[in-house]
């Protein structure tokens, strides 16, 4: 295909030259190559998709896990006159159905949704009359059961994709092994695809590890580095809900600076006003769980600290490169004391299924099985007392060994059909459950080497 991209850039995006990779990966993608890009964090993945789209003749189709900023993606499209919409659980249901409308008679050229939206029987339909040049699939790590933030809803693309017909697809990622990369190829269908790997060297960013005998010296540490944290903003990661708190709380009463505290258990309206608060500078100092995750894309972070060690190097790479994306001076710091590593070892033994678990969320789909209702994985958790990322694995678990199927659905209702309960199939989840707990312990241990 003979286009001159170089302009094209310059015309849609305003950017003099394309970043390492940008290029190739665009290329490959208008020549018919399904593509995997693995770039930095803040290195422009985004684009790759976005300029390809210009140049397609159908609609770019984007599925992204990072509902939060979805909005902002398409309000820049949208200035930069390309035709974009996103459609998620955060608009009311009559502008779903708008949009929905506007998306079956072809008014966008970009659709951002979440890999939830799948299931919608009003989506799957606006999709039959409307031709996918190109499938963009971010965040693809989250595909992958090795990966360290698996997401069972990503296993539903394949499917999807192949009820397209198999369009062009790109899968986009920060941090994907190589056995993770293999499995984005192999779960999504890509036998031929094209690899684009970029260096994951960020010369503006300083990695640096502090080691911790108690937990005085860790908070002596935070006050240390953030007393006069300077322009730009300051994100630390806690390993659980309780130090994000305490955490902020030290930093207003004892450091003296604005902070606030940010973890899933935050009521829905209170996330979304800290995050637009740190987006829009209005707040610069953020104490958080890995639910302040994907996404954040403020580009003046000066400092990413995590208070302690994440499971592994792969999230400990994706938060840090939070820092530092304007490409001026930044640095992540990483407070380690051996004693950390009981923490993550706690977690690794908590959220692995158990044969127990899977069959009490079975029992509790009965009620519900063939179209003889609905219900909510908020109920499922409440009634299996599992969390809900515990209730999404165990369904999507369910559902590969053949004992349920997903039933077309809306928004967030459950509504499935069960069939035969299958021990051996249980016992083969549970082997493999086995395995995913191996791998997570060896995933702590290279985190701790590096630490060390």
């Amino acid at each position: 295909m003979n286009i001159d991209l170089q302009s094209s850039l310059q015309k849609h995006f305003g950017f003099a030259n394309f970043r390492p990779g940008q290029l190739e990966a665009i290329q490959n993608l208008l020549n018919g190559q399904h593509t995997l890009v693995v770039m930095p964090t803040g290195s422009g993945k985004s684009l790759v998709f976005q300029l390809a789209a210009l140049h397609l003749p159908g609609i770019t189709l984007v599925i992204s896990p990072l509902v939060a900023l979805m909005k902002d993606q398409v309000d820049s499209l949208m200035r930069r006159g390309i035709a974009a919409t996103f459609i998620n659980s955060t608009l009311p249901t009559s502008e779903q159905n708008r949009r929905l409308k506007d998306f079956a008679a072809g008014k966008y050229r970009l659709v951002y949704v979440a890999p939830e939206r799948l299931r919608s029987v009003q989506f799957l339909e606006a999709m039959k009359h409307q031709k996918c040049s190109l499938l963009a699939v971010d965040e693809a790590h989250c595909i992958s059961e090795w990966g360290h933030d698996f997401r069972p809803d990503y296993l539903r693309i394949a499917q999807f994709r192949a009820g397209l017909g198999y369009p062009l697809t790109a899968a986009l990622t920060a941090t994907a092994t190589p056995q993770v990369q293999d499995d984005i190829a192999r779960l999504l269908n890509l036998p031929k695809v094209r690899p684009v790997v970029t260096g994951f060297n960020r010369p503006n960013l300083v990695l640096e590890v502090r080691n911790i005998t108690d937990q005085t010296g860790r908070l002596k540490a935070l006050q240390e580095l953030l007393s006069d944290h300077g322009e730009g903003a300051a994100i630390v990661y806690t390993g659980t809900r309780r130090d994000a708190e305490e955490v902020a709380e030290f930093l207003r009463v004892v450091v003296g600076v604005p902070a606030e505290h940010y973890h899933a258990g935050l009521p829905t309206d209170e996330r979304t006003r800290i995050q637009d608060m740190f987006m829009s500078g209005r707040l610069s100092l953020i104490s958080a769980t890995n639910a302040f995750g994907m996404g954040i894309d403020r580009a003046d972070v000066r400092q990413v600290i995590h208070y302690s060690i994440p499971g592994s190097l792969e999230a400990y790479y994706q938060e840090a490169g939070r820092a530092g994306r304007d490409e001026f001076p930044a640095k992540a710091v990483l407070l380690y004391s051996p004693e950390d590593r009981a923490l993550q070892e706690w977690f690794i033994d908590s959220s692995a299924l158990t044969r127990e678990d899977l069959t009490v969320l079975y029992e509790a789909l009965r009620p519900i099985s063939d179209n003889q209702g609905y219900t909510t994985l908020e109920k499922l958790s409440l009634l299996t007392r599992q969390h809900e990322v515990k209730v999404k694995v165990g369904l999507a678990e369910l559902e590969h060994a053949g004992m349920l199927v997903h039933l077309g659905d809306q928004g967030l209702r459950v509504r499935v059909r069960l069939h035969a309960w299958k021990a051996a199939e249980i016992q083969k989840i549970a082997e493999k459950i086995k395995l995913h707990q191996e791998h997570r312990r060896a995933q702590l241990s290279s985190m701790i080497n590096y630490a060390e």
